[in-house]
């Protein structure tokens, strides 16, 4: 069925948005076959983005684990993440549609960064919702946001964080359908952003696998990623999920722990219902009320989780852990200790269950970890 991943997916919003994502999807797909726009996205990822990403084999990481462990290296895209990948690939979408208004959500900021950064580069107008608690903790990016000509909304609705930005953002993309691109930054929503962001972010895994294999002559026995909204994750795990043996492994956020109840682990501890568009697992309580999340990561600090990881999970092709902000936090520092690499504390969730598996690890280290210094002042 279209826009489902098993069950999971769906459009679940306003009418007056059916005609926006019908619009959207038509453009998407004219795009995709579009042999023009293929080739400015290759010029730009190369030229501007910095693609192709180097595989990295982590020497002393591997030592201390008893593994043999390598890094996919997002950290050095342009603007410090993964996030890029997809902002590109939908400004120039926008460019297509005559869109010239942008409007993004962000946790982390790094989604928000990029946003800002290609309307930066293509002279569009961008405004991005981010809660309150995610603009304290990650002051560094919002003031990067500001200085690239982006407009800062400051969400102060419910816990101040994702799911409360997503929300405002939404709410104005209603508003202003006509004149307006909303750039989701994860493959969260309705119909077709799951499948758009998916195929975005697959450059991680077509590269990851091609390099993989030209290093090792063989395929990792385990992918590892960090799942918030989960667009790294899926980005990386497309490219190897008709590879039976090989293990693909999500990793959530679990804050203070999941039997604490202070966490945002959606696959692990939650259950399916519609959030922001689409079905999918979410954390809810009884009456089917969204709960407030907790992680010391901004970016995987959300209540649910994009629809097609909660098939994967459902098909059992993937499986998902939760590492706690302690683990995450003791991973960084592991990592920049024994690299000289600065992760992010989102793939330090990842870094840490990577760290307790044998055999041949391959990473997904989705981002730098500049923007989370003054986290670690409190940690």
């Amino acid at each position: 069925m279209k826009g489902r991943f098993g069950i999971y997916g769906g459009q679940y919003v306003p009418e007056t948005l059916m005609s926006p994502l019908a619009e959207l999807e038509e453009a998407w797909r004219a795009a995709r076959g579009d042999p023009a726009f293929a080739a400015e996205m290759e010029r730009l990822r190369a030229t501007f983005i910095g693609r192709p990403t180097p595989l990295y084999f982590a020497e002393r990481l591997s030592e201390h684990f008893g593994n043999r462990l390598h890094l996919k290296r997002e950290d050095l895209c342009h603007t410090g993440a993964h996030k890029v990948n997809n902002a590109l690939g939908q400004a120039l979408l926008a460019i297509r549609m005559g869109k010239r208004r942008i409007i993004a959500e962000t946790g982390a900021g790094q989604h928000g960064v990029a946003t800002a950064t290609l309307c930066a580069r293509f002279g569009l107008d961008c405004t991005v919702y981010m809660g309150r608690e995610d603009m304290r903790r990650q002051a560094v990016n919002v003031q990067r946001m500001r200085l690239l000509g982006a407009e800062v909304r400051e969400v102060t609705a419910g816990t101040m964080t994702l799911k409360d930005a997503t929300s405002e953002a939404i709410r104005d993309w209603v508003t202003n359908v006509r004149t307006t691109h909303y750039i989701i930054g994860s493959a969260v929503g309705p119909h077709p952003y799951p499948e758009m962001v998916r195929d975005l972010q697959r450059v991680i895994g077509d590269e990851a696998r091609a390099q993989y294999q030209a290093a090792e002559n063989r395929l990792p026995d385990f992918v590892v990623a960090c799942v918030g909204g989960g667009s790294n994750a899926i980005g990386i795990f497309t490219a190897f999920t008709g590879d039976e043996d090989v293990r693909l492994l999500g990793v959530e956020a679990g804050g203070s722990g999941i039997a604490s109840g202070h966490h945002a682990a959606s696959l692990v501890a939650g259950r399916p219902g519609v959030l922001h568009g689409a079905l999918s697992y979410l954390l809810q309580d009884a009456d089917g009320q969204v709960l407030p999340t907790h992680s010391i990561s901004a970016g995987l600090d959300y209540p649910g989780v994009g629809p097609e990881h909660s098939f994967l999970r459902d098909s059992e092709r993937a499986e998902y852990r939760a590492a706690e902000d302690a683990d995450a936090v003791a991973a960084l520092r592991l990592c920049t200790r024994l690299e000289g690499i600065l992760p992010a504390l989102e793939p330090s969730h990842a870094l840490h269950v990577a760290g307790q598996l044998e055999g041949r690890v391959l990473v997904c280290l989705s981002g730098r970890g500049d923007k989370d210094l003054d986290n670690l002042d409190d940690a």
